[in-house]
């Protein structure tokens, strides 16, 4: 069972960790049909990135990666040696039925198989095609191998996350794969949109490198608009005053004072009233003037009572506010279960798979959430099904190994 969002559309994915699965793993939540095209005997890399492991019903540890079960589901998993003609041949042959390509292949990787836009776009010219690199397929750093953690390092996010003393930090999940995994699937479906109109599909140019520095948002605009370079302020805002976290008696506390009416709330709750009426701190701009001497009489009176305590204070006066959650109060959090962010999808080997539920909420075509798939497990049935191969073809490919 699909999702009828996107249920008549076919993608062929040919990436693998987490950008490129990313954008598929979306599309296939709303209904694509996606076909995993993964490495003979191996697969996904992400296959083999564990511990954390899954369990199966028994509750016994298994070989199925966690990492790999957050960025596949949904997905159909097939295996070809792409080094072979006869491999790359059945890919030709899927991609003349897709709608779309999704590969992250070095920058001209696939075309020395054959496999590059012009080529298949010549037998499917309503083919979208989208190539996700580190650096993109043009200038000096083309021929770059991409990670997250190098591009969060050269497009400068790491530059403003840390502490203001501290070393130069990573943020804690890999945005930029995840943030262009989005990007890719936003410009899949502006692609297919423009086809609609058009009937000709066209190529995807993604680089990480591009992503990350977009992502810089207001960090970045504000260098262009100043000529410096923003520092690091670990958890507090460069233009909003106070919206950071603080030590509670028991904690932290996250206060994000969004304007002046909140913090004169939040001064009544801190009973300082007076604070709200202080020239030096009566707007958000005379706060950041004064963040230092500002924080300096926060930091105190924050440190008197616990994170409970202010948190009911100050959400009952309408200041936004909350504890640090780790990952197993998330998932316990009244809201986080009211709005059903856990699923667990049946799987045919495991029994069931906890996954985290798409944000996406349609209320005319759902999302349907799917189990991720083993490798090869549809092998057969998309030969068969697709491509219209008998039984001894698929067999000789695969006793040959092809597939």
């Amino acid at each position: 069972m699909r999702s009828e969002t996107l249920s008549h559309l076919r993608v062929l994915d040919l990436s693998r960790v987490l950008a490129g699965p990313w954008a598929s793993q979306v599309l296939a939540d709303l209904g694509a049909e996606v076909i995993k095209v993964e490495r003979r005997g191996t697969g996904d890399e992400s296959r083999a990135w564990g511990p954390p492991w899954l369990r199966d019903a028994r509750g016994d540890e298994t070989h199925a990666s966690a990492y790999f079960a957050s960025t596949n589901r949904g997905k159909k998993s097939i295996t070809v040696d792409l080094g072979r003609p006869e491999g790359q041949a059945i890919v030709r042959r899927l991609a003349e039925r897709a709608d779309v390509l999704l590969e992250n292949f070095k920058a001209g990787a696939l075309a020395r198989h054959g496999l590059g836009y012009e080529e298949l776009a010549r037998s499917n010219p309503r083919l979208v095609y989208c190539s996700i690199t580190g650096f993109g397929q043009s200038g000096p750093y083309r021929s770059r191998p991409g990670y997250d953690f190098l591009v969060q390092a050269l497009g400068g996010l790491m530059s403003i996350t840390g502490e203001p003393d501290g070393a130069p930090m990573k943020v804690g999940v890999a945005v930029a794969d995840l943030l262009t995994g989005m990007y890719a699937t936003t410009a899949v479906l502006a692609a297919l949109a423009y086809r609609e109109r058009s009937g000709r599909g066209q190529y995807v140019d993604l680089a990480l490198l591009d992503v990350q520095v977009a992502m810089l948002a207001n960090q970045a605009e504000s260098h262009l608009a100043t000529g410096r370079p923003p520092p690091r302020l670990g958890n507090a805002h460069p233009s909003i005053v106070p919206y950071q976290a603080f030590a509670t008696r028991d904690g932290h506390l996250v206060l994000a004072v969004g304007n002046d009416a909140q913090f004169a709330r939040f001064c009544e709750v801190a009973g300082r009233p007076e604070l709200a009426r202080d020239g030096r701190f009566t707007t958000n701009a005379d706060r950041v003037a004064h963040r230092d001497a500002l924080v300096g009489l926060l930091g105190p009176l924050l440190a008197s009572r616990s994170t409970a305590d202010w948190a009911a204070a100050l959400e009952a006066a309408g200041v936004p506010c909350g504890p640090i959650n780790d990952l197993a109060q998330v998932f316990e959090d009244p809201q986080v279960r009211h709005r059903g962010l856990r699923v667990d999808v049946p799987h045919p080997e495991l029994g069931t798979v906890p996954v985290v539920a798409s944000p996406i909420r349609l209320s005319e075509t759902p999302v349907v959430h799917a189990a991720p798939p083993a490798l090869g497990e549809h092998t057969r049935e998309v030969l068969v099904d697709i491509l219209g191969m008998d039984e001894d073809e698929v067999d000789a490919l695969r006793s040959r190994g092809v597939i």
